[in-house]
């Protein structure tokens, strides 16, 4: 899953992004509202998170072209102010879920993982196939019911390759999904991942290339 932060608060801002990447999420980082929609107008993002109170563009703004221009990111907004009031307005102009500063980090997690489901194609909360079974919010795999140690990058790439269920997943899109913006296409990055992938999961092997093309689980 990919998702942009947004907040002008820098050291929250590095924070937040810091811990969703140890949840496995690649994470991009805008500080003000002209930087996020600069980053939504060339990658693909599953979430953003969207402090409302921004200076350049208002978050409410930003919010407000992203519906407009129909982008597929679901956008939970956070802010300081948590009258219902405040809430419904937030909600209204687009957004998908709202979070009053200050917040339990666990809880911000569980609401992108929830929103990165809707994202897309509906997904379970759990994915299985092939005697493989991850859980995003455990950060746990298992592979025929024996534990799986994978690093955040593995973990991310098997979780974009379970959710494609069945249909080939391309490099770039790999890039996309499990790489920030700061990832050089050009490298062997994918390559060398889905190598220790495998070897991780063990025999029978379950992800197949698809010479020229993805890969496949």
């Amino acid at each position: 899953m990919r998702v942009l932060v947004v907040e002008d608060e820098r050291v929250l801002a590095d924070a937040i992004a810091t811990g969703l990447r140890r949840e496995a999420l690649a994470v991009d980082v805008a500080y003000d509202g002209a930087g996020a929609l600069e980053r939504a107008g060339v990658n693909e993002y599953d979430v953003i998170v969207l402090d409302r109170d921004l200076p350049r563009i208002h978050g409410d703004d930003v919010c407000k072209q992203l519906v407009a221009q129909r982008y597929p990111a679901r956008i939970i907004m956070l802010t300081a102010a948590g009258e219902l009031d405040d809430k419904v307005e937030g909600l209204s102009i687009g957004a998908d879920d709202y979070l009053a500063k200050p917040f339990a980090f666990a809880e911000l997690i569980a609401r992108v993982r929830a929103l990165g489901r809707r994202a897309s194609a509906p997904l379970p909360p759990v994915l299985e196939r092939a005697g493989i079974v991850l859980d995003p919010s455990r950060r746990e795999v298992l592979r025929d019911g024996r534990p799986v140690d994978l690093t955040r990058k593995e973990f991310a790439v098997l979780e974009v390759l379970l959710g494609a269920e069945g249909a080939v997943v391309s490099s770039e899109q790999l890039l996309e999904k499990a790489w920030d913006e700061h990832i050089d296409p050009f490298t062997n990055v994918v390559r060398v991942t889905m190598m220790t992938l495998r070897k991780k999961l063990g025999d029978p092997p379950v992800i197949e290339t698809v010479p020229g093309v993805g890969y496949r689980l």
